[in-house]
Protein backbone atom coordinates (compact mmCIF):
# COMPACT_ATOMS: atom_id res chain seq x y z
CA UNK A 1 0.00 0.00 0.00
CA UNK A 2 1.95 3.42 0.90
CA UNK A 3 5.55 3.01 0.99
CA UNK A 4 6.58 6.53 2.72
CA UNK A 5 5.81 10.40 2.13
CA UNK A 6 6.93 12.48 0.53
CA UNK A 7 7.35 16.18 2.03
CA UNK A 8 7.51 19.64 0.12
CA UNK A 9 9.02 22.97 1.08
CA UNK A 10 7.37 25.49 -1.28
CA UNK A 11 9.83 28.51 -0.94
CA UNK A 12 11.15 31.53 -3.10
CA UNK A 13 14.49 30.42 -2.20
CA UNK A 14 14.79 26.82 -3.19
CA UNK A 15 18.56 26.84 -4.28
CA UNK A 16 18.99 28.02 -0.88
CA UNK A 17 16.80 25.64 0.70
CA UNK A 18 18.52 22.86 -0.73
CA UNK A 19 21.85 23.95 0.38
CA UNK A 20 20.63 24.40 3.82
CA UNK A 21 19.42 20.82 3.55
CA UNK A 22 22.20 19.24 2.24
CA UNK A 23 24.74 21.45 4.03
CA UNK A 24 23.85 22.34 7.34
CA UNK A 25 21.23 19.38 8.02
CA UNK A 26 23.48 16.57 6.10
CA UNK A 27 20.50 15.18 4.55
CA UNK A 28 21.74 12.48 1.84
CA UNK A 29 20.04 13.19 -1.68
CA UNK A 30 19.77 12.21 -5.54
CA UNK A 31 20.39 15.42 -7.78
CA UNK A 32 17.59 14.12 -10.14
CA UNK A 33 18.61 16.70 -13.22
CA UNK A 34 19.42 20.75 -13.32
CA UNK A 35 20.44 20.48 -9.55
CA UNK A 36 17.06 19.34 -8.41
CA UNK A 37 17.48 17.26 -5.33
CA UNK A 38 15.35 15.22 -3.30
CA UNK A 39 16.43 14.45 -0.12
CA UNK A 40 16.46 11.19 1.94
CA UNK A 41 14.56 11.14 5.05
CA UNK A 42 16.03 8.49 7.83
CA UNK A 43 12.34 7.97 9.16
CA UNK A 44 9.03 9.19 9.58
CA UNK A 45 6.16 9.71 11.27
CA UNK A 46 2.84 11.35 10.70
CA UNK A 47 0.06 13.45 13.47
CA UNK A 48 -2.84 14.60 13.59
CA UNK A 49 -3.38 17.53 15.64
CA UNK A 50 -6.70 19.24 15.96
CA UNK A 51 -6.74 22.69 14.54
CA UNK A 52 -7.48 26.09 16.73
CA UNK A 53 -6.68 29.20 15.08
CA UNK A 54 -6.69 30.79 18.80
CA UNK A 55 -3.52 28.53 19.27
CA UNK A 56 -1.58 29.86 16.14
CA UNK A 57 -2.46 26.83 13.32
CA UNK A 58 -5.43 27.13 11.20
CA UNK A 59 -7.36 23.93 10.08
CA UNK A 60 -5.58 22.76 6.42
CA UNK A 61 -2.43 23.86 8.09
CA UNK A 62 0.61 21.18 7.34
CA UNK A 63 3.74 21.42 9.46
CA UNK A 64 7.32 19.58 9.51
CA UNK A 65 9.17 19.34 12.78
CA UNK A 66 12.43 17.27 12.41
CA UNK A 67 13.28 14.91 16.01
CA UNK A 68 16.41 13.49 17.50
CA UNK A 69 17.29 11.36 20.50
CA UNK A 70 19.52 14.12 22.14
CA UNK A 71 18.29 17.10 21.66
CA UNK A 72 20.60 19.17 23.05
CA UNK A 73 23.69 17.61 21.12
CA UNK A 74 21.71 18.22 18.01
CA UNK A 75 21.42 22.15 18.51
CA UNK A 76 24.90 22.76 19.44
CA UNK A 77 26.17 20.92 16.24
CA UNK A 78 23.76 22.67 14.16
CA UNK A 79 24.62 25.90 15.81
CA UNK A 80 28.35 24.97 15.19
CA UNK A 81 27.26 24.42 11.66
CA UNK A 82 25.77 28.11 11.47
CA UNK A 83 22.07 27.22 11.83
CA UNK A 84 19.94 30.34 13.65
CA UNK A 85 17.77 28.87 16.92
CA UNK A 86 14.84 31.37 17.77
CA UNK A 87 14.65 30.29 21.40
CA UNK A 88 16.04 27.52 23.99
CA UNK A 89 15.06 24.08 24.27
CA UNK A 90 11.78 24.00 26.24
CA UNK A 91 9.65 21.49 27.70
CA UNK A 92 6.57 21.31 25.88
CA UNK A 93 4.90 18.07 27.46
CA UNK A 94 5.26 15.37 24.47
CA UNK A 95 9.00 16.14 24.38
CA UNK A 96 11.66 18.73 24.24
CA UNK A 97 11.45 21.39 21.67
CA UNK A 98 13.17 24.28 19.74
CA UNK A 99 13.04 26.25 16.39
CA UNK A 100 15.45 26.99 13.74
CA UNK A 101 15.35 29.17 10.64
CA UNK A 102 15.47 27.65 7.54
CA UNK A 103 15.83 30.07 4.31
CA UNK A 104 12.65 31.59 2.92
CA UNK A 105 11.41 32.39 5.95
CA UNK A 106 10.69 28.75 7.38
CA UNK A 107 10.67 28.79 10.71
CA UNK A 108 11.10 24.93 11.76
CA UNK A 109 10.77 23.08 15.05
CA UNK A 110 13.13 20.38 16.14
CA UNK A 111 12.38 17.86 19.42
CA UNK A 112 13.11 15.26 21.16
CA UNK A 113 10.05 13.69 21.71
CA UNK A 114 9.30 11.91 25.01
CA UNK A 115 6.79 9.32 23.56
CA UNK A 116 8.07 5.87 22.19
CA UNK A 117 8.15 4.59 18.92
CA UNK A 118 6.62 1.28 17.93
CA UNK A 119 9.20 -1.87 17.82
CA UNK A 120 11.16 -2.33 15.22
CA UNK A 121 11.35 1.13 14.68
CA UNK A 122 14.75 3.85 15.53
Amino acid sequence: MIKGVHTMFYTSQPEAMRAFLRDKLGFPHTDVGGGWLIFDMPEADMGCHPADAADGKPRRTPDISFYRDDIRKTVAELKGRGVEFTGDVVDAGYGFVTHFKMPGGFEVQLYQPKYSKRPGRQ
